[in-house]
């Protein structure tokens, strides 16, 4: 079949992780799609702030992932979709779990030979890989896993972390042995990694994302407004004890604040209309059939 399309697809990989299966971050050099005049400005935007969109690529050579749901964007091969269930107490579990938390605990199960591409996204991934180790981490940053990686909820172990954290009374706890892929808001060069021993780390404000299995988390007043803290949560600070890690992103603050403020005068038009093009975790689709490649 002849074409005037020259399919020269430009993507960059980024990274590389292989295990049961391989795990690529691919990142598109550029975007031209623009067809009206608001989305050439948003994508010049993006292109002076030097904000890249960037793909997961999994490649299945008869091992299993899971995946968050909803996240698929397609796939190759004789691929099966299943979901960790567990049979029947295993379901009535997760449907506990998923309903008290708040987040699906019920991912779907991708197994089979083939390749699969989940939905881009203009946030960054971080890839792990677990050597019979245990991570907790927020709920939404979760992207993907080998299925040799154990999904679970755990709680908050006191009072004050579950009602001051802000992480609410439940996190995501994964553990085992394999390959672990995180969505993150921040790019990889802004994560601070503190490596404790029996040591004490103290943070003022929600930006840690990650802690392994040796840490305590609790939260705690501070010295200087111990009368005035009470129930507002003025006052308190994150606190992790023990040994082991506990991955910070500072930065997440600022832009926060950013985003809360606005954007600058002219940027999107008088009404500001133009929304943050940063990292998606809902996954939201609105499909009518399937998409056409």
């Amino acid at each position: 079949m002849k074409t005037n399309i020259e399919m020269n697809n430009t993507l960059t990989k980024l990274s590389e992780f292989k295990n049961n299966s391989t795990f690529q971050v691919l990142e598109y050099d550029d975007l031209r799609g623009g067809s009206d005049v608001k989305t050439a400005f948003m994508l010049s935007y993006m292109r002076d702030a030097n904000i890249k969109l960037r793909q997961l690529r999994i490649v299945l050579q008869g091992g299993g992932v899971y995946t968050e749901p909803n996240a698929l964007s397609f796939m190759r091969g004789p691929i099966e979709v299943s979901t960790n269930t567990g049979g029947l107490m295993g379901l009535s579990k997760k449907f506990v779990s998923s309903k008290i938390s708040g987040e699906p605990v019920i991912k779907p199960l991708f197994k089979g030979v083939g390749e699969i591409l989940l939905e881009p996204s203009f946030g960054h991934y971080a890839i792990l890989q677990l050597e019979k180790e245990e991570i907790i981490i927020d709920d939404e940053l979760f992207f993907a896993a080998e299925d040799t990686i154990d999904i679970s909820v755990t709680t908050m172990k006191s009072i004050s972390s579950a009602l001051f954290g802000s992480e609410g009374f439940f996190q995501t706890k994964l553990s085992g042995t394999g390959i672990v892929v995180l969505e993150i808001p921040v790019p990889e060069t802004e994560i601070f990694k503190y490596s404790l021993v029996d040591d004490v780390l103290k943070i003022d404000g929600s930006f840690s994302i990650l802690r392994t299995a040796g840490i305590q988390f609790t939260v705690e007043k501070t010295t200087k407004t111990l009368i005035g803290s009470g129930f507002s949560g003025e006052g308190l600070l994150k606190v992790f004890r023990g040994t082991g890690e506990v991955w910070l992103m500072p930065t997440k603050v600022v832009y926060d604040k950013m985003l809360s403020q606005g954007m600058p005068f002219g940027v999107g038009g008088m009404d500001n209309l133009v929304q943050e093009p940063g990292f998606h975790k809902d996954h939201d689709k609105n499909r009518n059939g399937e998409k056409e490649k």
